[in-house]
């Protein structure tokens, strides 16, 4: 046993030590027939010399456009929640990169920071999800780079539930009436009242990526419908994240009833202290100042020192699962 821990340990001391040490970065639009252009944001393994560079309102430390390092690079894909853009997680995403992964994020098209008009669309999210998966491993120019035997994604409230949906979770739609109607200040059943349903949702709109491998959720959205057997076809390993305070997707009803239907049990954190968008990067000044609500610290929670730790947790939960 003691031979087995350290070989284990070897393996993972190598897949960091043998990485790039710096991070190149692309921006690029994928078509999405028949939406609109997706936007997604590329960050990888690079040898080139890295500088300052702004991303939104974010600023980063990369080497746009530079060569990819090395290959046999395990994808990783991103999807924010609601109303964000692809930069909410930058700073997973360059954790990741440093490790050695080649990490794709979207900007969700009608449901981003500049346009909501299609934010209960949820089966695109799932689209968007195979669109890109396809793109990098087909039409990226560096495509060859990725080992297309290694996917992981990562999402974070309605992009949780866009991962589970998209490794193959059922959710149940018929019972977000009721519940919204037993929860009517819920903040999910207010973005329900704005921006309705006109078109109902059955299971074959939903789009599945069957070559994810693994799957960080992070305070996932809807996450009561799921329960109780929603989510018995994902067998591929979870690394679940709930905020102990969090006041947009409150206990009991979001992040439990995942744990309690998946069927392999996942490595769950909850995090003390921490608020819903304790999830997404340390806020930058600018950002702050534009949108305090998603930046705003309390008590004693550092989320620039929780971070560290986060972006630590999930890289090793994929160099265990994906490599």
């Amino acid at each position: 046993m003691r031979v087995s821990l350290f070989a284990s340990l070897l393996g993972v001391f190598i897949s960091f030590s043998a990485v790039a040490a710096e991070v190149g970065f692309q921006s690029v639009s994928v078509p999405d027939l028949p939406g609109s252009p997706l936007a997604i944001g590329i960050w990888y393994p690079a040898s080139a010399v890295p500088s300052d560079r702004m991303l939104n309102l974010f600023t980063q430390h990369v080497a746009p456009e530079a060569p990819v390092a090395g290959g046999g690079h395990a994808l990783i894909v991103m999807s924010h929640g609601h109303g964000g853009s692809l930069d909410n997680h930058y700073d997973t995403a360059l954790a990741l990169a440093h490790a050695g992964f080649v990490v794709v994020s979207i900007t969700h098209t009608g449901d981003n920071y500049r346009d909501l008009s299609r934010s209960t669309d949820l089966p695109a999210r799932t689209r968007a999800i195979h669109t890109v998966v396809g793109y990098m491993l087909a039409d990226w120019p560096s495509h060859a780079a990725i080992d297309e035997t290694k996917i992981g994604m990562f999402g974070f409230s309605i992009g949780a539930f866009t991962a589970l949906v998209s490794i193959g979770g059922v959710p149940d739609l018929a019972k977000v009436g009721p519940f919204c109607a037993a929860h009517r200040q819920a903040y999910s059943c207010i973005l329900a009242q704005e921006s309705p349903v006109t078109t109902p949702i059955v299971d074959t709109d939903w789009v599945r990526e069957s070559r994810i491998k693994a799957a960080v959720v992070a305070a996932p959205a809807i996450g009561f419908a799921f329960a109780p057997s929603g989510l018995a076809a994902v067998h591929v390993p979870i690394q679940l994240w709930r905020a102990a305070d969090d006041h947009i997707l409150p206990s009991p009803d979001y992040v439990e009833p995942v744990r309690a239907a998946l069927p392999i049990p996942p490595e769950y954190h909850v995090v003390a202290g921490a608020d819903h968008f304790d999830f997404l990067a340390p806020c930058s000044d600018a950002l702050a100042h534009a949108v305090p609500s998603i930046c705003s610290e309390h008590g004693d929670f550092n989320r620039a020192a929780f971070h560290q730790a986060f972006n630590a947790d999930v890289v090793s939960f994929f160099l265990r699962t994906l490599h």
